[in-house]
């Protein structure tokens, strides 16, 4: 379980994150979810240790990592614009962090990955070579094999969209599922939220306006600006809506 317990930041004085409390359970799918400059981006890098809070605690399975470096949390992302080397092929992407960590996958845990996540054949293409969704793809698998506690990514699908964009969707929630991995997604999109998310923390200038499950947000928004935010202001496609939810709130 991960437990983020008082979390404040201020940047030159401004209040960033306010007071920030939240439980996370093993496995479960969270979505922070808010407009640009709610303070979701840098609540996500204070749980990858890339940024140091200003008080309050960061716990994991009850060890207080709050002065822990990023590199000894074990946690690990994948950026919105994946990071991968262009100079090298998909294959030396995925393994590129093990090169310091000799044993640390088995080959055949290696392979299980690379098949889970239908990369074959594409394994000794170039970056450039490859689609959006297989970047993702090659992005997923190089974190994977690091064997994270935690999954975090920023903005998995702004790049991408329709079916490879469902597909990736779908892909998170298989690694979610089938590694028991607690996955924590930064978005400003309630779509993706709502579609992907077991909960959803939504923040706004720095506070959190609402925690809960999709259905809960739908059906009872904590305040006026959950509302708008999540139906009105980015204006959901209305089928997406009708097929979670039904027609009352499409």
């Amino acid at each position: 379980m991960l437990k983020l317990q008082n979390v404040s930041k201020q940047f030159d004085r401004k209040v960033v994150l306010d007071d920030i409390n939240v439980e996370i359970k093993t496995g479960e799918i969270v979505s922070l979810l808010g407009p640009s400059g709610s303070g979701k981006t840098t609540l996500l890098n204070i749980i990858l240790g890339l940024t140091q809070l200003d008080h309050g605690r960061i716990i994991f399975n009850d060890m207080d990592l709050s002065n822990v470096s990023m590199k000894n949390r074990g946690f690990n992302i994948v950026f919105q614009d994946y990071a991968l080397f262009p100079h090298l092929s998909a294959y030396e992407n995925i393994i590129y962090g093990l090169r310091n960590k000799k044993g640390l996958v088995s080959e055949t845990e290696l392979q299980e990955y690379i098949d889970f996540l239908e990369l074959k054949p594409h394994l000794a293409k170039k970056i450039g070579e490859l689609s959006g969704g297989q970047k993702q793809r090659v992005a997923l698998a190089r974190t994977l094999v690091m064997k994270p506690k935690i999954l975090l990514l920023d903005e998995p699908l702004s790049a991408l969209d329709g079916v490879i964009k469902e597909s990736i969707k779908q892909r998170i929630q298989s690694i979610a599922r089938e590694y028991k991995l607690t996955t924590i997604i930064v978005t400003h999109d309630p779509e993706e939220a709502l579609t992907l998310s077991d909960k959803i923390l939504i923040i706004n200038q720095g506070n959190i306006s609402q925690f809960g499950t999709p259905q809960e947000i739908i059906n009872q928004p904590n305040n006026d600006f959950v509302k708008e935010f999540i139906l009105k202001q980015l204006q959901i496609k209305r089928q997406n809506i009708y097929n979670l939810f039904g027609e009352k709130y499409a």
